[in-house]
């Protein structure tokens, strides 16, 4: 079942933060979620792993204004700009954080840990060089927007076509399960995102949903490999377009300052 990206808490409520709209206690606990704890290692002037709080602070310190989210796939290199050890960091991961006005990157690393039955997940971000330069294809929020109601169709009529994951009880259940978890989470973006972001996000979510249920709920009606193919093929591109529109909304606190200026 699909999760919300780490890079995107850590972007939204790290921006939330350097904005000064939330309390870097309430920013911390939203970027942790069900982690155990989050660390940051390779932070210019330390010489080991340090907390949230401190490195969230440490940025503000080194320029970095705002936050943005890479989701980078093979092939699709989407909020990249370089250089190539952080781009290859960040690909195997599929998520990195990229500061703004200041060349840091930071690309999560998610560790087990726990005995049987109670294991939790502790995430190490390393900080790493990037390139200033413009994220690699990612829209404005007004493309991601347009393109999104496209891609909702089409992953509908695709789903239909084909067969898959469009009923049943596991499909039922997941989707209960995001219904559930987008009632909890109205305020996953944090204070200061536009509510164009929101919406932008809430679509999106849907979007890799519906994909997702395609591919985790078996072959449905695409029993030949030709047809497995073509579903494949027809997904594939909408998948690409609710990435996009994650990574403009989580994206936005930095497209409206640009625009600004």
């Amino acid at each position: 079942m699909l999760s919300e990206p780490r890079s995107g808490r850590l972007a939204a409520w790290g921006n939330a933060l350097l904005a000064g709209l939330v309390s870097p206690d309430d920013a911390v606990v939203a970027i942790v979620g069900e982690d155990a704890v989050h660390r940051v290692e390779g932070l210019p002037g330390e010489t080991g792993p340090v907390g949230l709080t401190l490195a969230l602070g440490r940025l503000r310190a080194l320029g970095v204004s705002a936050l943005r989210v890479a989701l980078p796939a093979p092939g699709h290199p989407l909020g990249l700009s370089g250089p190539p050890e952080f781009n290859a960091r960040a690909l195997a991961a599929e998520e990195a954080v990229v500061c703004h006005d200041a060349a840091f990157g930071l690309v999560p690393e998610v560790l087990e840990a726990g005995p049987e039955g109670d294991v939790h997940a502790e995430v190490v971000w390393h900080v790493l060089p990037v390139r200033q330069a413009p994220p690699a294809d990612v829209p404005s929020l007004g493309e991601a927007e347009r393109e999104l109601a496209e891609a909702l169709r089409e992953a509908t009529e695709v789903l239909s076509k084909l067969d898959v994951a469009a009923s049943g009880p596991v499909a039922e259940a997941a989707i209960d399960a995001y219904r559930a978890r987008s009632e909890r989470g109205r305020e996953v973006l944090a204070p200061g995102y536009p509510p164009r972001a929101v919406r932008v996000l809430e679509l999106a979510q849907r979007v890799r949903l519906l994909v997702s249920l395609a591919y985790d709920n078996g072959h449905g009606g695409a029993v030949s490999a030709a047809q497995m193919a073509a579903r494949s093929a027809a997904l594939t591109p909408v998948e690409r377009t609710a990435r996009r529109a994650l990574v403009a909304a989580y994206n936005a606190v930095v497209e409206e300052r640009e625009r600004g200026r």
